[in-house]
């Protein structure tokens, strides 16, 4: 039915006898276990940048449709009640306010996507952190750390490697004969874009392209005079883009000043969002498999109530490249 080997089969078997959703016995067959009460948790989903970006709606719909999980299970983190007036207009003051109404309510388990776009995020998300800590609920991490990359917190992580990310992109456009590259971030330098940019350092050392100081840009990318003086100091012939929300920004900038995509300069972003495809110059980006991240993360947070006592881990689901015309692969075919 499912078109796999008979080794892949029993291997899914046995994962769901070890999950006590059915039972094995020699001569009788396997049967789907039945008359058993089953465990009622209920989690809350912490995630203050829902709505804000694409990545994480995909997220939580894998969570819901994990077979792991139980309807109801998921405690959102806008329910009715939870917002002060305070933490209203204060992103960070509302996820802190949304985890104490967690510990509240005794939920069994946090994910937890740590804040980004605040200038005191690193403050907050450690004060969150400990403050489930110290109520001794477990806390699944989606899409990055909340320490500075390469540190290592005590919780487990689902997302995407964001250092393997960085790699495909940039391995890409030297694979294309780029060779003098450049990596864009916004403004907000965050433990994922720290990640990306390693993997872009060691795709550009694999291949011999040793980065400068001058490989690395950080800032508006609508600012046409830290552009103009990009285009001077760099003479880039491609960009990796720490997002695709910089790419299309840089994009639209590079074109008003002249310069020409993918002629002049290649582009790559990250994410495939769903204008990605629609940009001036459609967007080549590496596409996260954001519903997986929420399956992975739900059988992940399970796992950890069943066996506390194992290993912190982090679990990286696999990406991939997604080429379109700004990369300037048809260019090379010509």
């Amino acid at each position: 039915m499912f078109g796999v080997s008979r080794i892949t089969v029993a291997k899914a078997v046995a994962e769901l006898q070890r999950m006590k959703l059915v039972t094995r016995r020699p001569g009788a067959g396997t049967h789907v276990q039945t008359g058993q009460p089953a465990e009622s948790h209920t989690f809350g989903l912490l995630i203050p940048e829902l709505g804000m970006t694409e990545i994480f709606e995909p997220v939580c719909h894998g969570m819901m449709r994990s077979p792991f999980a139980r309807p109801g299970a998921l405690l959102w983190g806008n329910a009715s009640g939870t917002r002060s007036a305070d933490s209203a207009a204060d992103p960070g003051a509302e996820a802190e306010h949304l985890a104490h109404f967690f510990i509240s309510q005794n939920v069994s388990g946090v994910f937890f996507a740590p804040l980004e776009l605040i200038p005191a995020r690193d403050s907050v998300n450690r004060r969150i952190i400990r403050s489930l800590d110290r109520a001794h609920i477990p806390t699944v991490l989606l899409d990055r750390n909340y320490l500075p990359y390469p540190e290592r917190s005590a919780h487990d992580l689902v997302g995407s490697d964001n250092r393997a990310i960085g790699y495909l992109a940039t391995n890409h456009l030297i694979e294309l004969g780029v060779s003098d590259l450049v990596f864009f971030a916004g403004p907000n330098m965050t433990s994922a874009i720290e990640a990306r940019i390693a993997g872009f350092h060691e795709a550009l050392c694999r291949h011999n392209l040793y980065p400068s100081a001058e490989s690395i840009w950080k800032g508006d990318p609508q600012d046409r005079s830290l552009l103009e003086d990009l285009l001077r100091q760099s003479k880039p012939g491609g960009m990796v883009c720490a997002n695709d929300e910089v790419a299309a920004q840089l994009m639209h900038s590079l074109l008003a000043l002249g310069i020409r995509i993918p002629e002049d300069i290649r582009m790559v972003g990250i994410d495939d969002v769903k204008y990605a495809g629609l940009l001036p110059v459609p967007l080549t980006t590496v596409r996260q498999n954001c519903t997986a991240i929420g399956i992975i993360a739900m059988a992940t947070m399970l796992e950890r109530l069943k066996h506390p006592e194992l290993p912190t881990r982090d679990i990286h689901i696999a990406a991939r490249l997604v080429v379109r015309r700004s990369c300037g692969a048809h260019l090379n075919t010509k």
